[in-house]
């Protein structure tokens, strides 16, 4: 297998005659855009990044690359938080940018065939005026596309009530590293045979293309009511996302801010949160408008319950909306807190929460570290973000050794490291906490049935295993 170097004379010219001079860049003065995605600690360009236009197009792509023996690391808007299309030691990026029609949509199945560039939002804008939406909302869904959200398995909040990626992707179009294009699942609702779709969703790349996606339209609920509890205390508002599930009622989406986070957000919209609260809980619920006023009346008994000063509501479709703008863009308002910031990702037991978070508050003070809490507390899925300049290169080693330690935590009390952002190249080794080498063994014979000389996606995920982290050590070196 080609690696790293420059693109040579011969598959650049096999590759423009598939897209043209205007479907392929090659020079480092380009090339450096996409020498990192949203893991901002480890960057390493590719060799060219080549963006067909279709699925056809991408297959002829794919055997030219299986030609000349060359890895491909698959790409779409770079939001990635764990590395996931990163060019570790050279490779070519397939970027899905320019493929971005969405194909079909059939709303008395409920259904929608999307190529992978298609942005998340666009899906639901697409067919609102139908009264349906697709239902996963990961916070960069104005940016991700679905071709990603399906190799990471993204999330959001509102797949609390309604389910992650896996759970609304009914097919995909593959085309496998030597050029063959393959239909996995399809429009129809559970197919015969094993369900090789859930197999593709979060395989982040390893098992070849995606060039499109059927979706599952979700209807539209037919009323809302959102809620703000405000809390003196972290533990207060954890407390109450356990004992709301536990009363047997299902929110759309239970989402926490703390304090840091409250405080960035409000600087940046304004919207009137409280900043002298060391907690904020949006909790939405949905369906039907009868019976609606009764859970959420009570919501609000739990809530106070739980010592919350206060809880509002969004009385207007405007003020939901601003609302929930605010939460979706917290991660970018971190900027006015930091240079730079690390989001982690990982999961642990609804009642564990307050665990977590006081072993964070913990893990900050031993690593002089600042570090804010914005996640999905319905799921217990948890994103610290860990602020620092990583110009320093003493700041960037801790965060990394603190990263480590608040993962292997959420393993220890039950859960995982990771919910929605994917394994990528940041947490090869804390997977190792939850599968031994037998696993992760027999994780890499899956990959290698549709990519036995592993070259999509290299030195991913449970591709390669420990070999991964020793290419790995000296990259991170040289990114600090």
């Amino acid at each position: 297998m080609v690696m790293a170097g420059e693109l040579s004379p011969a598959l650049k010219a096999d590759l423009e005659a598939v897209v043209g001079p205007q479907g392929l860049i090659c020079t480092p003065e380009e090339l450096v855009v996409y020498e990192c995605d949203a893991y901002t600690i480890a960057k390493s360009p590719p060799q060219a990044v080549v963006f067909p236009e279709s699925t056809q197009q991408a297959a002829e792509v794919m055997r030219v690359l299986h030609r000349h023996e060359m890895p491909f690391i698959p790409r779409g808007a770079g939001t990635s938080l764990a590395g996931g299309c990163l060019a570790v030691e050279g490779g070519i990026f397939i970027s899905t940018a320019r493929m971005k029609r969405i194909l079909k949509v059939d709303t008395r199945n409920r259904y929608a065939r999307v190529e992978a560039g298609v942005i998340n939002l666009h899906v639901t804008n697409a067919t609102s005026n139908c009264g349906m939406h697709y239902a996963p909302d990961p916070s960069s869904q104005m940016a991700c596309t679905i071709g990603g959200n399906v190799g990471t398995n993204a999330g959001g909040p509102h797949t609390l009530k309604y389910g992650v990626t896996v759970n609304h992707t009914l097919g995909a179009t593959l085309v496998l590293p030597d050029g063959r294009i393959v239909e996995l699942g399809g429009p129809t609702e559970d197919p015969a045979g094993f369900d090789l779709t859930g197999v593709l969703v979060g395989s982040e790349g390893t098992f070849g293309l995606i060039t499109e996606v059927v979706v599952r339209l979700t209807r539209n609920p037919t009323t809302f009511r959102t809620l703000l509890g405000v809390f003196e205390t972290v533990e207060d508002a954890t407390r109450t996302v356990g004992d709301v599930i536990a009363a047997g009622i299902i929110p759309s989406a239970m989402e926490m801010m703390d304090h840091l986070i409250i405080k960035a957000v409000e600087e940046k919209f304004r919207f009137g949160f409280p900043l002298d609260a060391q907690a904020v809980l949006i909790i939405e619920l949905d369906g039907l408008e009868a019976g609606i006023d009764t859970l959420a009346g009570r919501v609000i008994e739990i809530c106070k319950a739980n010592k919350a000063r206060e809880v509002r509501h969004a009385t207007t479709a405007e003020q939901r909306m601003e609302l929930w703008k605010c939460r979706k863009r917290a991660f970018g308002a971190i900027g006015r807190l930091s240079p730079s910031y690390c989001t982690q990702d990982g999961v642990v037991p609804r009642a564990k929460l307050p665990d977590i978070l006081r072993f964070i508050q913990a893990t900050a003070a031993k690593y002089d570290l600042t570090i804010a809490n914005v996640f999905h507390a319905g799921d217990g899925n948890i994103h610290p973000i860990l602020l620092f300049d990583e110009r320093d290169e003493e700041q960037t080693r801790r965060v990394l050794a603190a990263s480590s330690e608040i993962l292997a935590e959420c393993v220890r009390l039950g859960g995982s490291v990771t919910g929605e952002h994917g394994i990528g190249v940041e947490k090869l080794e804390p997977l190792k906490l939850m599968f031994n080498e037998r696993d992760l063994a027999a994780q890499r014979r899956l990959r290698e049935v549709f990519d036995p000389q592993l070259r999509a996606n290299p030195y991913k995920v449970y591709a390669t295993g420990a070999a991964c982290v020793e290419v790995l050590k000296p990259m991170r070196k040289a990114a600090l």
